[in-house]
């Protein structure tokens, strides 16, 4: 077999979980062959090169064997050789450390730090030392009139 579906060979690649989920990919536009962007049904050979964009990052494989069963992890190196460039890889890792850095104020959970400020904001510090020491003018005498 020197040919095989570009949606069946990701997916038997391991390149993607599912392979309807490679199809999609393609449908989106994340997939292009030596440059061009395919379908789902379009054919790869051994030695073609095919762009997978996972934003923010655009991977590049060598097809080394067309195959359309899926196979182990540790068969992979056999049937494509990852030609990513290192770049790609440094804004992975720029995504991955900035991730809690760009979280827009106000969107998803507090943090703890959050979490405490806002207690020590809404807990009133004055509720715990009132003195209620205040004559509010009752009588002493029992024949119930003011003095």
């Amino acid at each position: 077999m020197n040919e095989a579906r570009i949606d069946k060979w990701m997916w038997a690649a391991r390149i993607f979980k599912t392979r309807t989920i490679a199809a999609e990919a393609c449908k989106k536009g994340r997939v292009c062959i030596n440059g061009a962007q395919a379908k789902a049904a379009r054919m790869v050979k051994p030695g073609d090169v095919i762009q997978v964009r996972k934003p923010p990052v655009t991977y590049s494989f060598k097809v080394l064997q067309a195959i359309e069963k899926r196979i182990g992890a540790k068969l992979v190196p056999e049937v494509l050789e990852n030609v990513t460039t290192p770049d790609q890889y440094e804004l992975l890792e720029m995504s991955r450390i900035s991730g809690f850095v760009n979280r827009a104020k106000g969107t998803g959970r507090p943090t703890k730090k959050d979490r405490r400020s806002l207690e020590e904001f809404t807990t009133p510090e004055f509720m715990d030392d009132f003195d209620f020491d205040f004559d509010f003018g009752e009588d002493d005498d029992d024949d119930g009139q003011e003095d």
